[in-house]
């Protein structure tokens, strides 16, 4: 994605309890960190493994850093399920069913000028189906056990994304408690 596809990106503007407020454009709401509508889709295989992917290098922000298998901002008009199925496609090629656990408020810094608030929306789903990457999203990805993701986020923090960091965190306790 081009830095003058972004600029045309509106995001979905909401107060505290997730009713939408209006539209703003996607950098002008990063630039002025205003609370906005976004999702992130978690995907594991029937191993238990979890889809992880490294964020392109030409992203505007956190390039190259780790994350769950999608995020992103659903658009004005668009239910959030429409969304998740969009850009699981568009970022990764692939299709799972996928339903919502949890959602969370947060505000960081992600370099650039740029914060990110989100009002976020948190997906699982299942499948075994290999991803068809969209290279200008993602640079490449990895099936992981939780452990091993866990030990690591521990070991190297800044290698992931700071919304992944946070929902990781809800996602792993979601499943310890469904066991």
């Amino acid at each position: 994605m081009t830095s003058s596809t972004i600029e045309k990106e509106f995001v979905v503007l909401v107060d505290a309890n997730d009713n939408d407020i209006g539209t703003m454009e996607k950098m002008e709401a990063h630039e002025k960190a205003v609370l906005h509508r976004a999702f992130s889709i978690f995907i594991f295989n029937t191993k238990g493994e979890m889809l992880i992917h490294q964020r392109a290098f030409s992203k505007y922000h956190t390039p190259g850093l780790w994350t769950n298998a999608c995020c992103s901002h659903p658009r004005l008009g668009e239910t959030l399920q429409q969304a998740t199925s969009r850009r699981l496609r568009e970022e990764m090629g692939m299709e799972a069913d996928i339903k919502k656990i949890f959602d969370f408020v947060y505000k960081a810094d992600v370099g650039q000028g740029l914060i990110e608030h989100e009002f976020d929306h948190v997906f699982v789903g299942t499948t075994d189906v290999l991803p068809n990457i969209n290279r200008e999203e993602v640079e490449t990805y990895s099936y992981i056990k939780m452990d091993d993701l866990r030990n690591d986020i521990n070991m190297h923090p800044e290698k992931y994304t700071v919304w992944f960091k946070i929902a990781f965190d809800r996602v792993e306790e979601y499943f310890q408690n469904k066991s």
